[in-house]
C-alpha cells in the first residue's frame, strides 16, 4: 500500500489507535484517553505530532497515571502535545481559548471510559455551537497575524503548507464555521483541495524523513515525483490552485459570518436587508453584489459578468456565490471583437485599484476569467522562480494593472496604460525572450477587445519594450548620448515614453520591495528626461563635468555626501577596484561609478547603498579611503582573504555589448551577487589593461548585472577571451 493518500492516513491512525489503547490500563474508572488534531481527524501524516487528552472525573493519582502513558510516546520519538483535564476543565479553557475551542471539535475517543469521551465530545460540540459567532472576533485575529506571519500559500515558492493562509489551517476553520451552523463551508471544491494538501503533506514528510510543513525548493522534485506530476513547477500550480480555493471559501465564510451577526443586530421587525442600486443591473443586497431581477432573462448580454464584476471592483464590495454561479452558468460567450459594454467593462475593472485583486481572484474561482480570456489557463498560479517576484504570474499581472492606476493621470491613455500592464509578461512560460514572444499574444488580446490597428500596435509595442526603461537605467551610462538616442528610437514618441514610464514602475511595485528602489526610480527618472528631450528637440546628453572640489584640492581627496562617495587620486591602475574593495569592507554596495582622468588626476565618482541598512561611519570609512587612494593594500588585502565560494545555481556570464557607447564597449556580467564582486571582477579587468571608465551594478533578488565600460573598440577575440576567462573565474568566487 501507498504510503501517501487517505488509505495510507487512516491506516496510520488505526495502527496508533491500537497502541495507545494499549497504554491507558484497562478498568481504570472514570478515566479516557482522547486523540484531537491530525489524529483525532484520522489524518495522520508520516511524521505526524500526537495530540492527546487524558480527561477524567476527578480521580486521584491522575498525574502517575498520565505519566505513564507519554512516557512510552516519547520513547517511541513520537513528538506530543497532551494536557490532562476534566470535562468542566476542558470545556473552560475551550470557552477561553477559540483555537483550543475549535481543536476540540476533532476530539475521539480512544481509550478508557466511553462515556466520559462522549460527554466531552458533546458538551464541545454544543458550546462550539452556541459561542462560535461571539468568538469569531478572535479567530480573525489569531488567523490574521498568522496570516501576516506566514504569507499567502498560494503565491509563495516555499510556502508553510499548515500555517499560511489558504493552508490545512485554515481548512480547520473552515470546518468549525461548518460545525457552527455559520456557512457551508466545506463543499466538494474544498475537501478535495484539503485532500491534495494532505498528500503534499505526506509527500513532503517521506521526502525529508521529519516533520516539516514547509514546501521548500530542493524538495519539490521528489514530492512531484511521489505524487505522479511532471515536475516541481506542476506541484506549484496544483499547491497553489488548491490554496486559492481554500483561501476563497475562507473570505466567503467571513462574509456569512458577517451576515448572520448583523442580521442579528437588525431590530425586530426592520423587515429584509435593502437592495440598492449600484450600477446598470447590479445591486447591493446584505453587504454583497447580486444581480437586478431585470437582468435575468432567456439571452443575458454577454459583456453582463465583466460588467458586474466592474462593478463589485470599484465598490469594494464581494459578488454573492450564487450571483457567479448564475454568470458561470447562463452568460453567454464574448462575441469577436468585444462590444463596447465589455471593452469598458474590463478598462473599468482594471482600473479599480486595490478593488480588483479581490475581485479578479473570485471571477477567476467560479470560471468568468477562462471565458473573458482563454490565454489566462496557461498562466493561472504559473511559478516566477526569482525570489524578487512575490506573486504567481497571474497574480502579478492583476496586481500590475492594480499598481498602474497610481499612475493614470499622468499619461494621456490611461486605459492603454492598464491593458499593458495587465498583459506586458503574458509571454512568461513560453520559450524564448518574454518580452518579445508576449507581444504579439498581447496584440491578439487587444485586437479581440475591439482596440483599432494602431491601438493594437502600441500595446504590442509597450509589451516588447516594457523591460527597456528599468534595465537601460540599471545598466547603461545614461551621460552617453549613444545611451539616450538608442532608448529615443526604440520609443518613437512621447506618448509611447510616458506609458512606458509609468508602466515600469507599476511593474517593479507589483513584483515586489527588492524590485524597486528611490535610487531606481530617480535614475528611471532621468533617463525619461533626457529621452523626452531627445524626442522633443533632438538634444543629448553632454558628458558630465567633475565637480571642481576634487579637481583643485590637494591630493588624495574624499567626499561624502549620502549616498555619493566621490574621490581624486594620482591616475593609476587598479583604482577602481581597490575603491570598490574599501567600500566593500565598509559594507556598502555600489550603485554606479564614473571614472574621470583630468592630466594627472584621475577622478572617481560613486553612488552606494549600504548593504545592511546601517550607513557606513564617515571618520573610519574616509581614513580607509585615503590610505587606499595612497596605494596602501592592506585594506583589499583583507577582502582577498574573505574569499570562499559562491552558492549553488547557475554558472556566471558574460555577454559583451557593442555600439552602445560613444568610446567604449560594454562587458555585462551576469553572476550571483556576493560583497566584494565588484572589487574582484575590476580588479581582473585592470590586471589585464583594461580601462574602465564606468560601472553600472543592478541587483535583482540574489542576482546581478554588473555593466563595466571599456574604453576601445576591443575587437581583438583573443583578448576578449582572456579577458572574459578572467572575469567568469573572478566571479564564480565570494
Amino acid at each position: 500500500m501507498s504510503d501517501i493518500g487517505a488509505a495510507a492516513r487512516s491506516a496510520r491512525a488505526a495502527a496508533l489507535d491500537s497502541w495507545l489503547a494499549t497504554l491507558l490500563p484497562a478498568g481504570v474508572p472514570g478515566v479516557a484517553l482522547v486523540a484531537v488534531g491530525g489524529l483525532g481527524r484520522r489524518e495522520v501524516a508520516p511524521f505526524s505530532d500526537l495530540d492527546l487528552v487524558l480527561v477524567h472525573a476527578g480521580v486521584t493519582g491522575v498525574a502517575e497515571l498520565a505519566s505513564s502513558i507519554w512516557y512510552p510516546i516519547w520513547d517511541a520519538k513520537h513528538k506530543l502535545d497532551h494536557s490532562v483535564r476534566t470535562v468542566d476543565e476542558a470545556l473552560a479553557v475551550a470557552a477561553e481559548d477559540v483555537k483550543a475551542a475549535l481543536g476540540m471539535l476533532d476530539a475521539r475517543h480512544l481509550a478508557g471510559d466511553r462515556a466520559l469521551s462522549d460527554r466531552l465530545i458533546a458538551e464541545s460540540a454544543d458550546q462550539w455551537r452556541r459561542t462560535a459567532v461571539r468568538d469569531l472576533d478572535a479567530l480573525r485575529e489569531i488567523t490574521r497575524a498568522r496570516w501576516d506571519a506566514h504569507g499567502e500559500l498560494a503565491y509563495l515558492l516555499e510556502g508553510d503548507l499548515k500555517e499560511a493562509s489558504g493552508g490545512l489551517r485554515d481548512v480547520t476553520i473552515l470546518r468549525g464555521m461548518g460545525r457552527a451552523g455559520i456557512a457551508d463551508t466545506m463543499r466538494p471544491a474544498v475537501r478535495a483541495a484539503n485532500l491534495h494538501m494532505l498528500d503534499v503533506r505526506d509527500a513532503l514528510h517521506l521526502a525529508v524523513g521529519r516533520r516539516v510543513d514547509r514546501l521548500v525548493a530542493q524538495e519539490r522534485p521528489a514530492v512531484a515525483s511521489a505524487l505522479g506530476l511532471d515536475d516541481g513547477d506542476a506541484l506549484l500550480r496544483r499547491v497553489s490552485g488548491d490554496a486559492r480555493t481554500v483561501a476563497h471559501a475562507v473570505d466567503d465564510a467571513w462574509r456569512a459570518a458577517d451576515r448572520l451577526r448583523s442580521g442579528r443586530r437588525r431590530p425586530l421587525g426592520a423587515g429584509p436587508p435593502v437592495r440598492r442600486p449600484v450600477a446598470r443591473d447590479v445591486v447591493e443586497h446584505d453587504g454583497e453584489l447580486v444581480l437586478a431581477r431585470t437582468a435575468i432573462g432567456p439571452r443575458p448580454d454577454p459583456s453582463l459578468s465583466l460588467r458586474v464584476a466592474a462593478a463589485a471592483a470599484v465598490a469594494r464590495l464581494p459578488i454573492a456565490r450564487a450571483t457567479c454561479e448564475w454568470l458561470a452558468t447562463y452568460c453567454p460567450p464574448l462575441p469577436a471583437p468585444w462590444p463596447e459594454a465589455a471593452r469598458s467593462a474590463l478598462i473599468t475593472l482594471l482600473g479599480a485599484g486595490s478593488g480588483l485583486p479581490a475581485t479578479w481572484e473570485t471571477c477567476d474561482r467560479y470560471g468568468l476569467v477562462d471565458g473573458w480570456l482563454p490565454e489566462w489557463a496557461r498562466m493561472r498560479s504559473l511559478p516566477q522562480h526569482n525570489p524578487v517576484h512575490r506573486y504567481t504570474l497571474d497574480r502579478h499581472l492583476v496586481q500590475a494593472a492594480s499598481e498602474a492606476t497610481a499612475f493614470t493621470r499622468e499619461v494621456d491613455r490611461p486605459d492603454l496604460l492598464l491593458l499593458a500592464a495587465f498583459l506586458h509578461d503574458v509571454g512568461k512560460g513560453l520559450p524564448g525572450d518574454h518580452s518579445v514572444v508576449g507581444a504579439p499574444i498581447a496584440a491578439g488580446i487587444a485586437e479581440r477587445i475591439g482596440y483599432p490597428p494602431d491601438e493594437v500596435a502600441l500595446i504590442s509595442r509597450l509589451v516588447r519594450l516594457h523591460l527597456l526603461l528599468p534595465e537601460v537605467a540599471t545598466r547603461r551610462d545614461l551621460g552617453d548620448p549613444v545611451t539616450i538616442s538608442r532608448v529615443a528610437d526604440e520609443v518613437r514618441d512621447p506618448l509611447t515614453l510616458d506609458l512606458l514610464h509609468a508602466l515600469a514602475r507599476a511593474d517593479a511595485i507589483a513584483t515586489g520591495p527588492a524590485a524597486w528602489s528611490d535610487w531606481k526610480g530617480r535614475l528611471i527618472g532621468e533617463l525619461v528626461r533626457r529621452v523626452r528631450t531627445a524626442l522633443d528637440t533632438g538634444a543629448l546628453p553632454r558628458p558630465a563635468e567633475p565637480d571642481p572640489a576634487l579637481l583643485d584640492a590637494p591630493l588624495p581627496v574624499v567626499h561624502l555626501d549620502g549616498d555619493r562617495v566621490a574621490v581624486a587620486a594620482a591616475d593609476r591602475r587598479g583604482l577602481l577596484a581597490a575603491v570598490a574593495g574599501c567600500l566593500s569592507m565598509h559594507r556598502l554596495d555600489v550603485l554606479s561609478a564614473d571614472v574621470t582622468t583630468v592630466g594627472e588626476r584621475a577622478v572617481l565618482e560613486v553612488r552606494v547603498v549600504p548593504r545592511y541598512g546601517t550607513p557606513a561611519e564617515p571618520i573610519a570609512l574616509t581614513a580607509d579611503l585615503r590610505r587606499v587612494l595612497n596605494g596602501d593594500v592592506s585594506v583589499t588585502q583583507r577582502l582577498r582573504g574573505r574569499a570562499v565560494r559562491t552558492r549553488t545555481g547557475a554558472a556566471p556570464k558574460v555577454v559583451w555589448h557593442r555600439d552602445v557607447a560613444t568610446d567604449a564597449v560594454v562587458l555585462e556580467v551576469r553572476a550571483a551577487d556576493s560583497p566584494g564582486l565588484l572589487y574582484r571582477v575590476a580588479s581582473v579587468l585592470e590586471d589585464a589593461g583594461a580601462s574602465v571608465r564606468a560601472a553600472r551594478i543592478s541587483t535583482l533578488g540574489g542576482d546581478v548585472v554588473d555593466a563595466f565600460y571599456l574604453v576601445g573598440a576591443w575587437t581583438d577575440a583573443t583578448k576578449r577571451d582572456r579577458v572574459e576567462a578572467a572575469v567568469l573565474a573572478a566571479a564564480a568566487h565570494a
